[in-house]
């Protein structure tokens, strides 16, 4: 059990630093849409090399299950992704946090009729700890000042960031292994970034210098290959809703990443934020030791 909470856990402390990369990524010439084909597809690309390297079988999907990929890659990566880098563009990283995680209430109170998880009190607990956590880490205030279009782009990115939980689950009870189900999605959401955006301008500025390929290699790998790898893999063997409240320690991640590389200042509001989503990953590992 350790080992797939371990997973979840660094996963999300992996998409804390989204936030950076993405602004990093736009100050080169690739903006949102751009940033989801770039990252995507060099997910894609390595986790199609561990595939070819450690188990080629897992190539291999049935047509009938399809619609898994689909959801996970599409209605999920592609959909929130885009959403949640149109949210940092439109309103501080802080308020986009906030309305991100909304997605570990959705997928909690999903899996409880698609899953037959059991809604129990110390996890209801935990998802209360983690949500006034990341709105006690990300700022109350900032969110007063939300336009209607960076609410929508918000709301939307932590639906769609739910999604991806509720549809790799659905891949993974049918047998696939979860290099399978992160492969597909990637690419899926790579050639559906590319179809409606197109493929050349974000991998023209990728391949324009050593220092944008190195950039955009960085931001793939550290945002999506290995984040995915890790939570695809923990879900694995953790409930669904168990896994996303676990990787709500990403808000914290970014505000720490502030601290010590930007010298922003910890006041009290966000250190109380920060115990109640350690409290809350503590209290759902205790219930899931005893499970």
């Amino acid at each position: 059990m350790k080992k797939y909470v371990f997973a979840v856990l660094a996963a999300g402390s992996l998409w804390g630093t989204m936030g950076f990369f993405s602004r990093s990524l736009s100050g080169i010439g690739i903006g949102p849409s751009g940033a989801i084909l770039v990252r995507c597809a060099v997910a894609a690309l390595f986790f199609a090399v561990t595939i070819a390297l450690t188990d080629p079988a897992a190539f291999r999907v049935a047509p009938r299950d399809l619609w898994c990929f689909f959801g996970s890659g599409v209605c999920s990566l592609l959909f929130f992704t885009y959403c949640y880098f149109n949210a940092i563009e439109l309103m501080s990283l802080s308020a986009a946090a906030i309305l991100l995680y909304t997605a570990p209430a959705i997928v909690v109170l999903l899996s409880v009729p698609l899953f037959r998880e059991k809604l129990s009190a110390g996890k209801l607990l935990a998802l209360g700890l983690a949500l006034l956590g990341c709105f006690l880490v990300s700022g109350l205030k900032s969110a007063s000042a939300l336009s209607l279009r960076g609410l929508l782009f918000g709301l939307g990115a932590g639906f769609g960031y739910a999604l991806y939980s509720i549809f790799a689950r659905c891949a993974l009870d049918r047998g696939y292994k979860s290099n399978t189900v992160n492969l597909y999605s990637c690419l899926l959401a790579a050639l559906g970034a590319g179809l409606l955006w197109g493929f050349s301008g974000p991998f023209g500025v990728m391949v324009s210098s050593g220092s944008a390929l190195g950039l955009c290699l960085l931001a793939a790998v550290v945002t999506c290959y290995l984040p995915y790898l890790l939570y695809t893999y923990g879900l694995s063997g953790l409930e669904t809703g168990r896994a996303s409240i676990l990787a709500s320690v990403e808000p914290v991640v970014a505000t720490l990443l502030g601290v010590f590389l930007y010298h922003e200042k910890l006041d009290l509001r966000s250190a109380a934020g920060i115990l109640c989503v350690l409290g809350a990953v503590l209290l759902i590992n205790r219930k899931a030791k005893k499970a």
